[in-house]
């Protein structure tokens, strides 16, 4: 099983950036899924989750300028960043609780580097 995150950049404050996670193989089922950033010099913290249902949570700090969606059928998540600011500049993880092979886990993505200049 693998997740693979994409889509991250450099943009100036007040732009967008759409974020992709992909997971693919021996998948039986997808249950929550979620973003999580890792500034420099800071902890990992959740930016925003969605439930297999398609329940959505947000941090505070993000609430009403990102979406985060997800694509059962294709067994990815997006997470769309719209009036970005240089606080929001870190790594973006993916992650996903799923069932595989008859195991239940936790898996990560990569990371993608999101940088918002001023």
């Amino acid at each position: 099983v693998q997740l693979q995150a994409s889509g991250g950049g450099l943009v100036q404050a007040g732009g967008s950036l759409r974020l992709s996670c992909g997971a693919s193989g021996s998948i039986f089922s997808i249950n929550d899924m979620g973003w999580y950033r890792q500034a420099p010099g800071r902890f990992r913290e959740l930016v925003a989750s969605i439930t297999s249902g398609g329940t959505t949570n947000y941090a505070d700090s993000v609430k009403g300028r990102f979406t985060i969606s997800r694509d059962n059928v294709k067994n990815t998540m997006y997470l769309q960043m719209n009036s970005l600011k240089p606080e929001d500049t870190a790594v973006y993880y993916c992650n996903a609780d799923l069932v595989a092979s008859g195991w239940e886990g936790i898996y990560w993505g990569q990371g993608t580097l999101v940088t918002v200049s001023s």
